[in-house]
């Protein structure tokens, strides 16, 4: 069954918790690989750090005798920051690269995806145990939203908001202008929990006016980040360029 963020929001309020989460296990990874084949797969997880999906994976292709044709790639990121790799993955897959080949070039890009996202309630990282009674009330009466920042596997905060959400998010995006704009022109995503319509838009005319990207991408965040973050987290995602 599926189960969305709303359903997700309403049973946190109710249970004042959130729902635990859980690597997928070996044996459901077994499944989903043809031991007689002769495919190759390229296996994206969540970062090792925050996860044991990748070290499950990687059991997986040994169980079943098949490491030469199944490349697992720790992402070192999450959501959509590992949707950029997999674009990316997939673009050389139609240009007839191998599995070892892609998992080379992706390990060489993996280090450039700039992952973020501004938080607009801390209510569900204190439920999940990740902010402190103390700091979520403050946080809460001061109206404070910490900017999340991915970088080598891990979450890092990197700085506070202050306002409404339709000037904290902009100021938030607009933080990011000289890095956007030195950015790989391919795609940007904005990726979001739940935002009200019209600042999900404010970022898309934002992003637009810069005329950097070919292509801005949104997604809608899953159940794991919804879960820990709440409604009204947004996060714009993109690869770096060389420097």
């Amino acid at each position: 069954m599926d189960i969305t963020p709303e359903q997700l929001y309403k049973w946190s309020d109710e249970h004042n918790t959130t729902p635990k989460t859980a690597a997928p296990g070996i044996e459901d990874i077994e499944a989903l690989l043809d031991k007689e084949g002769s495919d190759e797969y390229v296996i994206f997880t969540i970062s090792s750090s925050m996860s044991s999906s990748y070290t499950n994976c990687t059991l997986a292709a040994d169980d079943l005798e098949i490491t030469d044709r199944v490349f697992v790639i720790d992402s070192q990121n999450l959501s959509t920051g590992i949707a950029l790799l997999v674009l990316k993955a997939a673009q050389m897959a139609a240009q007839g690269r191998s599995g070892s080949e892609i998992a080379e070039e992706i390990g060489k890009i993996r280090g450039k995806v700039r992952a973020s996202f501004v938080i607009d309630t801390l209510t569900y990282l204190y439920r999940g145990g990740r902010c402190s009674g103390l700091s979520a009330f403050f946080g809460s009466a001061l109206r404070l939203h910490p900017r999340i920042a991915v970088a080598e596997g891990a979450m890092h905060p990197e700085k506070k908001y202050r306002g409404r959400s339709s000037k904290f998010v902009l100021e938030y995006v607009r933080d990011m202008e000289q890095d956007l704009k030195a950015a790989q022109p391919d795609r940007v995503f904005i990726t979001h929990s739940g935002c009200d319509r019209q600042i999900v838009e404010s970022v898309r005319s934002y992003l637009e006016g810069l005329h950097h990207f070919d292509e801005i991408l949104e997604t809608r965040a899953g159940a794991v980040v919804s879960s820990h973050c709440g409604p009204g987290t947004l996060g714009v995602l993109f690869i770096a360029g060389d420097e």
